[in-house]
Order: structure tokens, then C-alpha cells, then sequence
């Protein structure tokens, strides 16, 4: 028998409300929340390592400058030889700390799937077009009042098989670096209207409602560019009681 939408409504809520009866409503999900199902063998079980020579980790880690970035990195459009199919779109916004100031100078890293639901990587074999013509990845520095400034596609949702007849909605990760490669932030911005919210485990780990809306990102007309791109606009806030919900466990 085919599974219809309220199988698989009943299925991921019956999880969401027995870890709501345990539990409270919380900011920030616990690692090992039961309908993200994977989440069971990838939250840390272990006590953090410490590490007593802040200087080595970094002399280990990736090496970057501001030198290293350019204006094309943010333009995740221009990976091939060729236009890339799907709809085009400008995607800025400002991190900012608690009080509402700016975050300067700080590393902003994307990836996402392509239009059709596709990552381009080795390990997704959706069975979706590659598309030649998108890097699927771009990175960028925040501006004096922390701003960052994407040129993208709108991605495509795919299928993850969490559950029954699972499929993500259309996202964009996000990934933010502090002063240190150590201090990295990772979370994912979604769009308005999207049909497949109430199925996804993922974002209804987030129980507050209110920090559940602060990751849909705001279609903004005014940003929209004549016969080019749709514009949105996603503030990303780093703490405090306004703060966007981050991956924990990164």
C-alpha cells in the first residue's frame, strides 16, 4: 500500500510529540533528536577534547586570508561555460550579534543542491540531472555592517529517506567562521511557502515556534533584480534570545 501524507504526518509527529513529552521546547534541539533519525549515530556521545595549544590547531588547520577571496566566489552561477538552469536568485543578509551589531570580516560559506534536487558531490547519486554550469558552493566576507551577498539557483527539494517518502524541503546551508577555524557555526536557511515544512524532522526539531520562523528567509521585491534574479533577504543572529538556530554536534 502506498503511504499516504497523513501516514507520514502521523509517523514524524507520533516521534516529534514523544520527544516533546520528555522534554521541553527548546532554542535548540538535543543532538540526538529521534526523528532525525541519522542523528542517532552522529551527535557526539564522547566529552569534548581539549586542546592546550590553541597555536597547533591552527598551524594543522586551513590556511586563509582575506587575499583569498574574491567577488567571484560569491557567485555561485558562474561554474561553467554556460548559464545554469533554474531560477535565479540574489540571497543577502547581516550577522549580527545579541544587540543588533554588525559582525565584520567574517568568513561565509554556502553549499546547496542544484535545481533539481542534486548535490554535486560523489556521494549523492539522486538519480537528478548534474548540472555543468553550477558550482553548487561560494563563499564570501561580511562588509563593515556585516553584510553578506549570494548569486545562486533556488535548490531544488530531494529525497533522504529519514522516513517514509521522505524529502527535504529547498535549502541552503550556511557555514560561519569566528576569529578561529575552531569556531565555526553551521545552520540552513529555508524558503516562504514551502509545502514539505510540516514533513521535515529536521526543521520541526526546532519546537519554538518563533525560532522555527527565523530561519524561512523573506522574499524582498525591492532586491529583486529586473529580468535577472528574485531577491530574499536572512539575518542571521549569533546568540542571545533572538539567536538562529545552529547545528549542534558540528
Amino acid at each position: 500500500m502506498t503511504p499516504t501524507q497523513q501516514d507520514i504526518s502521523r509517523e514524524i509527529n507520533a516521534l516529534s510529540e514523544e520527544y516533546r513529552r520528555v522534554g521541553e521546547t527548546r532554542h535548540h534541539p538535543a543532538r540526538d533528536y529521534p526523528p532525525y533519525r541519522s542523528s542517532a549515530l552522529r551527535h557526539p556521545q564522547r566529552p569534548p577534547v581539549a586542546v592546550h595549544d590553541p597555536e597547533a590547531v591552527e598551524l594543522t588547520g586551513p590556511v586563509f586570508g582575506a587575499t583569498d577571496v574574491t567577488a567571484l566566489d560569491a557567485d555561485l552561477t558562474r561554474g561553467g561555460t554556460g548559464e545554469p538552469l533554474g531560477e535565479r536568485m540574489t540571497v543577502t543578509g547581516r550577522i549580527l550579534d545579541r544587540d543588533g551589531r554588525p559582525v565584520r570580516g567574517q568568513l561565509v560559506e554556502v553549499w546547496q543542491a542544484n535545481a533539481a534536487g542534486r548535490y554535486a558531490h560523489q556521494l549523492d547519486q539522486h538519480p537528478a540531472p548534474l548540472d555543468p554550469h553550477f558550482t553548487g558552493a561560494g563563499r564570501c566576507l561580511t562588509d563593515d555592517r556585516g553584510t553578506y551577498r549570494f548569486t545562486t539557483i533556488r535548490p531544488g527539494a530531494y529525497p533522504w529517506r529519514n522516513h517514509t517518502n521522505a524529502w527535504r524541503p529547498a535549502h541552503i546551508h550556511f557555514s560561519l567562521f569566528g576569529s578561529a577555524f575552531t569556531q565555526r557555526l553551521v545552520t540552513q536557511m529555508y524558503f516562504p511557502g514551502d509545502p514539505l515544512f510540516a514533513y521535515d524532522p529536521i526543521l520541526q526539531s526546532v519546537t519554538d515556534a518563533a525560532a522555527r520562523a527565523r530561519l524561512v528567509a523573506a522574499y524582498d521585491h525591492d532586491l529583486t533584480t529586473p529580468e535577472h534574479a528574485l531577491g530574499y533577504r536572512w539575518d542571521i543572529v549569533l546568540d542571545g534570545p533572538a539567536a538562529t538556530w545552529i547545528e549542534e554536534g558540528r
